[in-house]
């Protein structure tokens, strides 16, 4: 697995021509989670492509030529912090509810939903620590799943900064003199 992080230019298309570029470098994209950043013009990419290190590379080197790419970089080997969040539906009945409850607490999960034959559990955390979630779940039932996806960030001073103009900004005027 190789972890990338892309600055784009926040407009429509954009997933789409990144999508497109892995298929066209037959990369499987793992996760890709898309959203703003503190600049509403530039959204942040986090992509979880199942690749080995020569395509990451090669992934990377490519959505650098993409024009509504600002910044690609494969953080695969730095230092990381990677989180993913899932709502599970699992089935719960009066006898089986106490149990689950103190298993939810253990993983530090949290109880969103509650129906007369069935929870939904929030959890955020590691990819590792929501599989293993899931794995103590089954037993009981999971009826239902959906995750977001990873998002990753480099620790510490490692900071991943798109540059400053963007193409909208590039796209201005200029006064003449």
């Amino acid at each position: 697995m190789q972890t990338l992080v892309a600055y784009v230019e926040n407009k429509p298309g954009v997933l789409n021509r990144v999508s497109s570029l892995a298929r066209r470098l037959n990369v499987n994209i793992d996760s890709l989670t898309v959203g703003p950043t503190e600049n509403p013009e530039i959204a942040r990419m986090t992509i979880v492509a199942h690749t080995d290190e020569k395509g990451g590379h090669r992934l990377e080197a490519s959505l650098e030529k993409l024009v509504d790419v600002l910044l690609a970089e494969n953080i695969s080997e730095r230092a990381l912090l990677e989180r993913d969040l899932a709502l599970i539906k699992v089935l719960a009945d009066q006898q089986s509810r106490p149990h689950l409850m103190e298993l939810i607490k253990v993983f530090r999960a949290r109880v969103v939903d509650v129906a007369p034959e069935s929870l939904i559990i929030e959890v955020s955390g590691t990819v590792e620590k929501i599989d293993g979630l899931l794995e103590v779940l089954k037993p009981f039932g999971v009826l239902e799943m959906a995750r977001s996806g990873r998002i990753s960030m480099t620790r510490g001073g490692d900071l991943l900064r798109p540059p400053v103009q963007t193409a909208a900004a590039s796209e201005q005027p200029v006064a003449a003199s």
